[in-house]
């Protein structure tokens, strides 16, 4: 349904807001792409019979979001929000988005120690039957949804040590807890990135369809002495995360 079809409801959220999440999607649809500019605030007051204070405080959130900026003498216009991130280093994602100024924030969808797939346990060099720790995450930056990841760590990097809880994965990092309580530090390894189309496992957590495009990244993360410390599976959303390569 295009932005100009949508309607506003009366028992619901505040109009503004309902107002921005018609744009919101409108944006990610791609009806608006990087360096358009929207209607201006009195079509959009006529088109949703709102007042210029409604459409004003939608703008704002918008903006907020970083995904318009407000320009003299031209309105409001579409901005790249895209996440780069460059295929030269290795770095977590707390990390990577600290780094680009962004808030990184994360929502555990479950972890423990479980039989790993047979792609795991290749990557990681474990025995048949090994059950490494699993981590199944979604990322984002400045609370906007970003990712999907679902990473496995050697299970004989512990030793006596207990993994990170749900909460602890939940407020941070991975790799920086794994540095702070384990001494191991994530210097290197490989990653494969590849084009695709959204899984049915991800579509609903990324909210996006079968037929929207993905990045897949496969990575395995070596600590300083080689050895292979975590593989995982990230699917980002193409609309709003891309690599970058620096020559």
């Amino acid at each position: 349904m295009s932005w100009s079809t949508s309607a506003l409801v009366t028992n619901g959220a505040p109009r503004w807001l309902q107002l921005a999440e018609i744009f919101r999607r409108a944006i990610d649809a791609g009806e608006f792409p990087v360096g358009a500019t929207l209607p201006t605030e009195a079509e959009i007051n006529a088109l949703f019979g709102v007042s210029r204070t409604t459409t004003r405080s939608a703008m704002q959130q918008l903006v907020q979001e970083g995904l318009i900026k407000r320009r003299a003498g031209v309105g409001s216009v579409v901005v790249d929000t895209r996440v780069d991130q460059p295929v030269n280093q290795i770095r977590g994602f707390a990390e990577d988005m600290r780094s680009r100024g962004m808030q990184p924030g994360y929502q555990v969808l479950g972890c423990g120690m479980s039989p790993a797939s047979p792609e795991a346990t290749q990557a990681l060099g474990l025995p048949s039957g090994d059950r490494p720790f699993h981590v199944e995450r979604l990322l984002k930056a400045n609370e906007r949804l970003i990712g999907h990841s679902i990473s496995w760590v050697r299970p004989d990097i512990f030793g006596a040590k207990a993994p990170p809880t749900a909460e602890q994965l939940a407020e941070g990092s991975l790799y920086e807890w794994m540095r702070a309580e384990l001494g191991i530090e994530i210097v290197g390894g490989v990653e494969y990135i590849e084009a695709s189309l959204a899984t049915p496992q991800v579509c609903p957590h990324l909210d996006v369809t079968g037929s929207d495009p993905v990045l897949v990244a496969r990575r395995v993360a070596r600590a300083r002495d080689g050895q292979p410390i975590e593989f995982a599976i990230v699917t980002y959303r193409s609309d709003r995360y891309r690599f970058r390569v620096e020559l």
